[in-house]
């Protein structure tokens, strides 16, 4: 597990969101907007940032309009790790406040 990479995932909801779509399904950046209700330029700059750190690759970079993305391994690998840490925190933050 790289724990810069895990943690780059944790510190942005708008990472966390398009990955968690993305390992859903391949989307284009405007199916990305209308189901996360990210503004264009938030949307792209997160797909930029997340084709940097390789979590994601874009299967025509060529193609000017209409390009498809899609998560990669590691990308699926670290979504999968922030998911069970961020059950987890909820997990004990439920408890904490039960035993309050």
């Amino acid at each position: 597990m790289d724990a810069n990479l895990l943690s780059y995932i944790l510190r942005a909801k708008n990472r966390r969101e398009v990955l968690l779509f993305l390992v859903k399904e391949t989307l284009t950046p405007a199916q990305i907007m209308r189901r996360t209700k990210m503004y264009e330029s938030h949307v792209s700059r997160t797909l930029k940032e997340l084709l940097d750190k390789k979590l994601i690759v874009c299967k025509n970079p060529n193609e000017r309009r209409f390009r498809f993305y899609n998560i990669t391994k590691l990308g699926r690998n670290m979504t999968k790790e922030a998911e069970k840490i961020l059950k987890d925190i909820k997990r004990d933050q439920k408890s904490t406040t039960y035993s309050k």
